[in-house]
């Protein structure tokens, strides 16, 4: 009877140490997911980013992080931004400037959109400040681009243009969404708490932490937050 107490007592021992050793890893949440509206798949281009911050923001880099989130966009197919360079340098433009202009960089591009990215405020510092914009030019059902159009010319030299003004026009067939995202402000962070759910490493030592303290994240915050109202102007035309 004792031997049977003593493997009784050495069990219960056993399965105590067992269950002290068991680790639970913690999981991955689920992201917030964005969706084309319709059902036709559509494939959008990305232009470099206009820098109005006065920062000297990378155009390319900020045109990458809106390709990274457009990416993830189902129901769209995104060009790359290196892509849309070329088509200007073969058209010698550095940006569009009208949603004619636009149609022609799309027809060449064989995509039925052109999204510029415009950055107005850019603050790293923590708690950081990103205000931007983005517009969509839209290629118009049955467009046929002008056999003229092979390269876009200056309206006062009537050269090729080289440059132009950075700023874009405020009337024409395009779409366009603007924000400002300061972490300072209470219902700003929760937009990002929601936004990094999923997004980070659970057992990484800063967890959601790092979308403030990394400015390439928490611009791709704001551009998520932007497609998001971009998509829902697209659904509602």
């Amino acid at each position: 009877m004792r031997r049977i107490r003593t493997l009784v007592v050495m069990l219960f021992a056993a399965m105590s140490l067992l269950c002290g050793c068991t680790h639970h890893e913690p999981q991955y949440g689920s992201e917030l997911q964005l969706s084309m509206p319709g059902l036709r798949r559509q494939v959008w281009a990305v232009a470099p980013a206009i820098d109005l911050s006065g920062e000297n923001v990378d155009p390319l880099l900020q045109a990458d992080l809106v390709f990274d989130q457009l990416q993830q966009v189902h129901g769209m197919t995104v060009i790359p931004v290196n892509r849309v360079i070329e088509v200007f340098m073969s058209l010698r433009i550095a940006q569009v400037q009208s949603p004619e202009q636009a149609a022609v960089v799309c027809e060449l591009l064989g995509c039925d959109a052109l999204v510029v990215p415009t950055v107005t405020l850019y603050d790293p510092y923590n708690p950081p400040k990103f205000g931007g914009a983005l517009q969509l030019f839209e290629k118009p059902i049955g467009y046929a681009r002008p056999a003229a159009s092979v390269e876009m010319q200056d309206p006062v030299t009537q050269e090729p243009a080289t440059q132009v003004a950075p700023v874009l026009p405020l009337t024409g067939n395009f779409k366009q969404v603007v924000g400002m995202f300061d972490a300072a402000n209470g219902s700003t962070r929760e937009d990002l708490w929601l936004y990094a759910e999923g997004r980070n490493d659970p057992q990484g030592p800063m967890g959601p932490k790092e979308y403030v303290e990394s400015m390439d994240r928490y611009c791709g915050f704001a551009y998520h937050q932007l497609i998001r109202d971009l998509l829902h102007r697209v659904g509602n035309r």
